[in-house]
């Protein structure tokens, strides 16, 4: 490991305000700060020369204290080379370089005598800063009005968007101009179960844009820690963005106490946008990981009865007979099933079956627990108790079944968004998995959140989700979170945080449908601050097939599922779809059985936001490679080189791509597998139609097995 530190410490004079900057390590970014006459705080950023960011102001709305924006003087500031590199527990490389130059500005308010730390750090893609709060006379307990951290486009730039919201990150993206993001925002506000909306011109992090001079710039945070979420509100007169944080049952925005520190705010930036998707900052904005014993953690790939549910083939609950149901006083053993429960006995052991026969890791099962019948809709706040199964899931029988088959079984904990319920029952519940051997849990909180007025995105809930997470490590536990706060790089920390829902997954290909396109803009979006459970692998797209009530149509081709599984990143990778429908595609089913899910490389080919994203991973501890290229609205042509492979080496480069005649809508089960002698001259020309894409799987093999193939 290398590591190189120095500081340089200025002192100056308490009323002198001389703009200081820093650039990253290659020179290209420069980060300026200085006082305004008022002593306003204000940065700016330029790239190669080019203004990004304009002078943009920092500071706080306290809610009973003098404000913290103006009337600063500065006492000294510090600067800080940092370079090393570390290795994570699971990833898309097998080491990350954490480098870059940091400036540190230490402020004081003369006036109330009270100091505020801003800190900025530089790296080669963007940069980072954040507020902290030292030990202070003046300033002990707290509460934030508002944070108003500002970041002043250049122009109009195009922007990749979702609604500013509370509750939920669920949509689709919306792509438009700045100034027609107050014209678009009704129409891009969909049904959701929880929801809360607060602005016109409200979006949310991470947001993606391009300028029209083309470049791609990004707006985000990493390590989010007992702060609230962070929201952007624009004023579209201006072309300024400032962060709005989502608020408690109050209207306040965060309690702190001093010495402490806020999340950092991040910007990344560059002229090639594949500079956006390999980028590293936001894990290295995190503080490293804390677990002593790590060992527990291990990627997975997995089935489960989900996909089943979701498409209305079967259901969570056991009876239709009640309206209500009681812990502990409901008979369920009364009760007349409905015959159509999805996670009984004898059903989970084909599914396990299933996995056991294709090499799957584990078997999720939802609706296994009592409860179900009246779980959502009701403000009810003692639900599930997370231990007890109904009549017809034997978890001993079930777990011994899966151990004879080498398969992991994996917990499901939907809470309803009764936190205080799950609070209360969390550590019986870790025990019951660690009794029964399911070493990771998918968490889930459908539904407006109890206690009552509270927001999923608070500073109440990030704690949360904090906690269970924590919880979960000490019983050696990996957590898959569904509809918490988007991920923030908090899994370098804690990697037991192995996956996140938190945006628009596969379940909306059964709710009605996504764009086409969706899967182009996640990667720039929601997978900047780690892995998404987005759930891929669906083979049929006519829903009507499983559930004639269900006319919804997955809007992908078969292809571009498949790579799915490279593009979109995550170290726990679900097989969504109904067994039967893979034995009908048994050679495209191939591709998922084949390709990893852990990566000592990666490596981004091709990439524009909205249109395409192409990558090469290369399996960790192995010489086999995995392409994936999904592609959005229009028919494209793909043009890739090999020269990721090792020079001297011959491979066999199986693809699997969309037919001539493959369309998302019309004829999505349209593909064709060919197969080709490559080495690391070789180079791809390949067809993507709209919504659809093509996966590689490229093995490393002998004379044998490469006779007769033709070289690409």
């Amino acid at each position: 490991m290398k590591k190189i530190l120095f500081s340089v410490f200025i002192l100056m004079a308490v009323n002198l305000g001389i703009a200081q900057s820093i650039k990253s390590p290659n020179g290209e970014l420069e980060m300026r700060f200085e006082l305004t006459a008022d002593s306003t705080p204000v940065y700016n950023l330029s790239y190669k020369g080019e203004t990004v960011i304009k002078p943009s102001k920092l500071g706080f709305d306290l809610k009973e204290e003098k404000d913290l924006l103006s009337g600063f003087s500065i006492k000294d500031t510090e600067e800080e080379t940092f370079d090393n590199t570390w290795e994570p527990i699971w990833g898309e490389e097998k080491e990350i370089r954490n480098h870059y130059n940091e400036l540190e500005v230490n402020l004081l308010q003369p006036s109330t005598n009270r100091e505020l730390v801003i800190r900025f750090r530089l790296f080669n893609e963007g940069l980072g800063f954040r507020y902290e709060f030292p030990q202070q006379n003046n300033l002990g307990h707290f509460v934030i009005k508002e944070e108003r951290s500002q970041f002043a486009m250049t122009g109009d730039h195009t922007a990749f968007w979702i609604p500013g919201d509370y509750d939920t990150q669920e949509y689709d993206y919306t792509e438009s101009k700045l100034s027609e993001i107050r014209g678009e925002m009704e129409s891009s506000i969909t049904e959701n179960l929880s929801q809360t909306s607060f602005s016109p011109t409200g979006v949310q992090t991470s947001l993606m844009m391009k300028t029209d001079d083309g470049l791609y710039i990004n707006l985000h945070e990493a390590a989010l820690v007992d702060y609230s979420t962070m929201h952007l509100n624009l004023d579209d007169e201006n072309m300024v963005f400032e962060s709005w944080l989502t608020p408690d049952v109050n209207g306040d925005k965060g309690y702190l106490v001093a010495p402490t520190e806020t999340p950092w705010r991040t910007i990344m930036v560059s002229d090639d946008a594949r500079d956006i998707l390999a980028s590293r900052m936001t894990y290295n904005l995190n503080e490293p990981i804390v677990i002593e014993d790590p060992s527990f953690i291990k990627p997975m790939k997995y089935i489960g009865v989900w996909w089943e549910m979701i498409t209305g083939k079967s259901s969570w609950n056991y009876t239709d007979e009640y309206k209500a149901v009681k812990l502990g006083e409901t008979d369920f053993e009364a009760a007349k099933p409905n015959g159509n429960h999805a996670a009984n006995t004898e059903h989970v052991k084909e599914y396990i079956d299933f996995a056991a026969e294709h090499g799957f890791d584990g078997v999720l099962v939802e609706g296994w627990n009592i409860g179900w019948e009246d779980w959502f809709g009701h403000s009810k706040d003692y639900v599930f108790d997370f231990v007890t199964p109904y009549p017809d899931f034997d978890v001993e029988e079930i777990q011994n079944y899966a151990e004879s088959k080498g398969v992991k079984m994996i917990m499901h904990h939907e809470t309803s968004s009764s936190v205080r319920n799950y609070e209360r029952h969390l550590d019986t519940a870790y025990q019951f998995m660690n009794k029964y051997g399911y070493p990771a849990v998918k968490s889930g909180y459908v539904g407006d959140i109890l206690p009552r007025g509270e927001n999923h995105y608070s500073q109440w809930l990030v704690n949360h989700y904090q906690y269970a997470l924590e919880k979960a490590a000490d019983y050696n536990i990996m957590v898959n979170a569904h509809e918490a706060v988007r991920p923030t790089g908090i899994a370098r920390t804690y990697p037991n945080l192995i996956g996140n829902e938190s945006a628009r997954g596969t379940e909306y290909q059964s709710f009605g449908g996504s764009k086409p396109n969706h899967v182009t803009v996640l990667p720039f979006t929601r997978l900047i601050g780690g892995p998404m459970d987005y759930t891929p692998g669906i083979f049929e797209m006519d829903l009507s097939k499983l559930n004639p009530d269900n006319s919804s149509h997955v809007n992908s081709t078969l292809a571009n599922q498949l790579a799915l599984y490279v593009t979109m990143y995550s170290p726990l990778q679900m097989a969504a779809d109904l067994p039967e429908n893979y034995m009908r595609f048994p050679d495209a089913f191939q591709f998922i059985k084949d390709v990893a899910i852990d990566w000592d490389e990666s490596v981004y080919l091709e990439a524009e936001p909205g249109d395409y994203v192409t990558v090469a991973r290369k399996e960790k501890g192995a010489n086999n490679w995995f392409v994936g290229n999904v592609n959005g609205n229009e028919t494209r042509t793909s043009k890739i080189k090999f020269d990721f492979l090792e020079k001297g080496k011959d491979y066999i480069a199986t693809v699997y791509a969309d037919a001539p005649d493959a369309h998302y809508k019309t004829n999505p089960q349209a593909y064709e597998i060919k197969k080709y002698r490559v080495n690391s001259k070789s180079e791809l020309s390949q067809k993507s139609m709209p919504g659809g894409g093509y996966a590689i799987s490229i093995m490393e093999a002998d004379k044998t097995e490469l006779k007769g193939l033709k070289k690409l």
